[in-house]
């Protein structure tokens, strides 16, 4: 998967790379984005690699489907409730996640429909340390030039300077021509062009999976950008696949119904 997008020139934001990269950003309050979710996942016995995600229900979790297409037994555990991911903090949730859907047209080429959403049994605990975020509906959407906040772990620098502790930064949504141009498959349906034009601030490498925060929803999932360059980034467009989301919602209602035919 790697050798091939190197050989296309583009980049995935490679989840193993470490906890997440907040280039240009800030630490933010403890607990202050109640809805972020670290995801720890194992490939096989030997290779652990983390990336975001967010809560939307208590028994749900969105993120980029990349993370969890890798080949054997893939494992995945989502932490709610985390600022210093590496302290064991009375707030956090430690959940082992059994099933998970990624989206039934997802592609390794071009990271199209980027999507996963995992479901949590038990459920999240809601308090004040972890909350769901709303999700827009399928006709919403995010205007060129809006003001969003992602927020991640990990490197907080090109030169891998890393950090413990959950930063955010603020970027725009950028003219789709930009990523036509420059992101090879970019597709403005499904896709958010995203990004910091003076190339100071930007997400990568393991901050794939987490939230495109405007106006306090969810428009976004970090997915990918160029190898080289901080500017522009490629998030999923989550208005697109809003109906997909409440099928599989449903569904994950459906399943904790004792005795229905999708429990178990």
């Amino acid at each position: 998967m790697l050798l091939l997008f190197l050989l296309t020139n583009a980049f995935v934001l490679l989840p193993w790379a470490g906890a997440g990269r907040i280039i240009g950003g800030w630490e933010v309050k403890p607990h202050s984005r109640p809805y972020m979710a670290y995801l720890k996942i194992q490939n096989g016995s030997k290779i652990s690699y983390s990336c975001g995600g967010f809560l939307i229900r208590p028994d749900a979790v969105l993120s980029a489907a990349h993370c969890v297409d890798k080949e054997g037994t893939v494992r995945v555990t989502v932490t709610l409730g985390a600022h210093n991911i590496t302290s064991q903090e009375p707030s956090q949730q430690k959940i082992r996640v059994g099933h998970w859907v990624v989206h039934p047209k997802y592609s390794r080429v071009g990271l199209k429909n980027d999507i996963v959403l995992l479901k949590l049994k038990p459920k999240a605990r809601i308090n004040k340390n972890v909350q769901s975020i709303p999700i827009p509906n399928e006709k919403e959407s995010v205007r060129e030039g809006a003001e969003c906040r992602v927020a991640g772990w990990g490197w907080t620098s090109v030169t891998e300077t890393t950090t413990d502790v959950l930063r955010e930064v603020v970027l725009k949504v950028q003219k789709e021509e930009i990523c036509q141009q420059l992101i090879d498959k970019y597709q403005r349906q499904s896709m958010l062009c995203v990004g910091d034009k003076s190339r100071k601030k930007a997400t990568s490498k393991g901050d794939s999976g987490g939230p495109l925060v405007c106006n306090k929803k969810a428009h976004g999932i970090v997915s990918r950008g160029y190898k080289k360059r901080l500017f522009p980034k490629v998030f999923t467009r989550i208005s697109y696949f809003e109906p997909w989301i409440r099928e599989q919602l449903r569904r994950f209602a459906l399943q904790d119904i004792p005795g229905s035919p999708s429990s178990g």
